[in-house]
């Protein structure tokens, strides 16, 4: 056996030594897929199968580069260089690239991101004279979209009267006419974005048969990762490059199938066996990467769900300890609860930063969660925010090396035509897109004969836009030589790009003059790593579609040690030593938009078990009582994902707040003085048991006792709080409990001392000088502290 192979349990050898037929392998969570796929690859070509004639297709390019250095290990930099791997997205651009023309389209095609397909639908929209309140342009762009993953095309949209209808009733009867003119602008420009990458591909192989035949034969073993995550779009290209020799692994897992809002089809997974004739089936169950407790927890979650393929996870690690649950009164204290309590693990066993992840529903969770992280001083990193290649100086810079590489780019010159300003305005820039959709030109063309058409602009402006053109073709003729770094660098310095962005002498403008700086430094980076590389160009076509495809999580954000936040979706293929899972309540998580069907709610328990096991040690689930929405307090509800975790699983944190209910008379005109008066402000919230779910599914709410909440059960004080009752009148209480010099601990501000007691009655005050807060001066009666010393 192949020293490599020896890693390798029982099962996960098995689907790694399987050479031939078509095979299914079912990974739990950290059951190290990533590991099987990478040696099967090894292991077919130390059987002598061709690296040019093997596929697979990952979710990241960032994971496609790992595995290509884990085989190059094994079986040599050189032949590990001659496999096509990487995204959906990436590899069949690189197929269009060679075989596109038989589309129209020329090799050089720019790839629009969402933000450039959004600019061209809003202007469609605006020239149209459509109403931008009906015609939203996010959702024109994602109902195309749409379209596209379904294989719906214009010709097909026009053919299908119920789709004209729903549009028709939904107050969008012009949806095909926008849907044909964006088709038709994005293919005069010599731009697909996104969407296209995939049906296009589809186009090709469908209308080329001996395209078709060439890719078949190359491709004779195929291995696809995430086969749960496949839209309808992507299966069918996998179906017909897979159909001639059938030799193809899929690999994937039912329970973390997250995406149907991207198109993401299970069936495709779950059908499988009936597509392929012999289908062999393989389980990957042990889990490695998270402890008994998170992976037995996770289990019982998913367990509610009906539609699943067979397979028990199990884990040999260590029991590790329980889930910890933890409610807080509104999400500000939900914050900072998560951020103590990364401050205080980390500096409790030595950790970093990176160590920790808090994951969310939503986007808008993380105001909370910054707000407490900042306070707490502790370094954190949002992903999926506004990415380097979407802000405007990037997308200013990258506008112009498109522009070189694709002049019937239009959405890329109009975007520089007059930027760095040099007196081309709008009414001129209307003019060219009329005349050139009336010459069925583009605006480049247009502009390299304006001596030859009927336009009506002054002299003075074809001046400048006969410049403009004549920069633009001594880039392009220098493209032909030079390497992307040397282009870009000459582009930024004589395009005035650099001499407009120093102008600016802001804090804002010099941070815009280092992320241009930063984008030089990655070009230097790209071509000098494309160096190493047998087959690859360190051209500005290459830079620019490695630009367009990468993601987020495919940066490498090493070089700072921060807490990670983001949402559940870009968590998948993640994991963290601590986990938080956040904003756990009804119509939050699970969200009230994917409640309405059976599937929607199954797809967000999967959601809720991909967060969980993300985590390797300890997970954390918090919720809050309430909640700001739209600016507006409201009561939440604890999360029904709680309630489906086995109890012996669970430790259930409950803090003892005090709730602060002030009289307005004074007990002691109602009986006897001398008898036990209760004072609310000493009454706390008690134990009761874990919220129970009604059998539609959300937590029944229970009538509370006087002045109690009900709160989750088995519930484990985190701390004895001394109560400070401030409204009693008897100074003594301070004398005994609270005096000058006195150690508090507080929820937002951590330690102080204190410096000053000053006032009687209901308005005693303390200055406190806090850790982290500064010298605070708090009135006690509403104030939450424990002494502490």
């Amino acid at each position: 056996m192949e020293k490599y192979l020896s890693q390798l349990n029982e099962a996960q050898l098995e689907p790694t030594i399987q050479k031939d037929g078509p095979m299914i392998i079912i990974a739990g969570a950290g059951s190290g897929k990533t590991r099987v796929l990478t040696y099967r690859i090894a292991y077919l070509m130390n059987q002598g199968v061709d690296a040019f004639n093997i596929l697979s297709l990952t979710f990241t390019n960032k994971a496609a580069k790992e595995m290509k250095e884990r085989i190059s290990t094994i079986v040599g930099s050189g032949e590990a260089k001659n496999l096509w791997m990487g995204t959906f997205h990436s590899v069949f651009a690189k197929i269009l690239r060679f075989e596109g023309h038989h589309l129209g389209f020329p090799s050089n095609f720019t790839i629009y991101d969402t933000q450039d397909s959004q600019r061209l639908m809003g202007s469609i929209i605006k020239e149209m004279g459509l109403d931008k309140d009906i015609y939203k342009t996010k959702q024109i762009y994602s109902r195309i979209s749409s379209y596209k993953n379904s294989l719906i095309t214009v010709k097909a949209y026009f053919n299908n009267p119920e789709l004209k209808e729903a549009d028709a009733m939904a107050r969008r009867p012009k949806m095909g006419e926008i849907y044909k003119e964006y088709v038709d602008r994005c293919f005069k420009a010599g731009c697909m974005d996104f969407d296209d990458l995939l049906l296009r591909t589809n186009e090709l192989l469908t209308r080329f048969p001996a395209v078709l035949a060439q890719y078949q034969d190359r491709f004779r073993y195929i291995l696809v990762d995430e086969y749960q995550d496949t839209n309808h779009s992507q299966y069918l290209i996998v179906r017909a490059l897979a159909d001639r020799f059938q030799n193809i692994c899929v690999v994937g897992d039912d329970a973390q199938s997250i995406y149907a809002f991207r198109g993401a089809n299970i069936s495709n997974i779950l059908n499988f066996q009936k597509d392929y004739d012999g289908v062999k089936l393989f389980r990957l169950e042990q889990n490695y990467r998270s402890t008994k407790n998170i992976v037995h927890a996770a289990n019982s979650v998913i367990e509610h769900n009906e539609t699943k393929l067979d397979k028990v996870v199990w884990t040999a690690n260590d029991e590790g300890g329980k889930v910890k649950v933890h409610r807080s009164l509104t999400d500000g204290d939900e914050g900072r609860y998560v951020a103590s309590t990364i401050f205080e693990t980390k500096m409790n066993n030595q950790l970093q930063n990176s160590d920790f992840a808090i994951l969310y529903r939503t986007n808008a969770q993380s105001r909370a969660m910054e707000d407490a992280l900042r306070k707490r001083e502790i370094p954190y990193r949002i992903y999926g925010g506004l990415s380097f290649y979407q802000r405007k100086e990037i997308k200013d810079v990258t506008a112009y090396l498109r522009l070189i590489l694709n002049p019937s780019d239009e959405e890329a010159l109009k975007r520089v035509i007059n930027y760095p300003p040099r007196g081309i305005g709008q009414t001129t820039i209307d003019k060219l897109m009329v005349a050139a959709n009336g010459y069925g030109k583009t605006i480049f063309e247009l502009l390299e004969n304006l001596d030859k058409v009927d336009i009506k602009i002054n002299a003075g402006t074809k001046r400048k836009l006969s410049d403009f053109t004549t920069l633009i073709k001594s880039y392009q003729v220098m493209n032909e030589t030079a390497n992307a770094f040397d282009l870009a660098e000459h582009v930024t310095k004589t395009s005035g790009l650099m001499r407009e962005f120093n102008k600016d002498g802001t804090p804002e403008g010099i941070t815009r003059l280092e992320n241009v700086e930063e984008l030089l430094n990655g070009i230097k980076d790209f071509v000098e790593g494309q160096m190493e590389l047998a087959d690859a160009s360190d051209s500005l076509a290459e830079f620019l579609e490695d630009v367009a495809l990468a993601t987020d999580l495919d940066a490498d954000k090493g070089d700072v040690d921060h807490v990670a936040l983001m949402t559940i979706h870009l968590a998948k293929g993640l994991e963290f030593n601590h986990v938080f899972i956040v904003g756990l309540e009804e119509d939050l998580f699970p969200s009230a938009m994917s409640m309405n069907t059976r599937s929607e709610l199954e797809e967000e328990r999967r959601l809720f078990y991909v967060a969980l096991t993300r985590a390797e040690k300890q997970a954390y689930l918090t919720y809050a009582l309430s909640r700001y929405r739209w600016g507006k307090l409201v009561d939440s509800e604890p999360s029904r994902f709680i309630e489906e975790i086995d109890d012996e699983f669970l430790e259930i944190l409950t803090p003892t707040e005090e709730r602060r209910i002030n009289p307005m008379l004074s007990a002691d005109i109602f009986g006897d003085s001398k008898s036990k008066i209760v004072n609310p402000n000493k009454i706390r919230y008690k134990p009761a048991k874990k919220p129970v779910l009604k059998k539609g599914g959300t937590a029944a709410k229970k009538e509370p006792e006087k002045f109690q909440v009900t709160t989750p059960k088995n519930l484990k004080p985190v701390a004895k709080t001394t109560a400070i009752d401030a409204s009693n009148t008897n100074t003594n209480l301070f004398d005994s409990e609270l005096a000058v010099g006195s150690l508090v601990k507080h929820i937002r501000f951590g330690n102080g001392e204190v410096l000053k007691i000053e006032g009687a009655g209901a308005d005693v005050k303390a200055e406190i000088n806090f850790q982290h807060g500064g010298v605070k001066k708090l009135l006690l009666r509403f104030a939450k502290l424990e002494v502490i010393g």
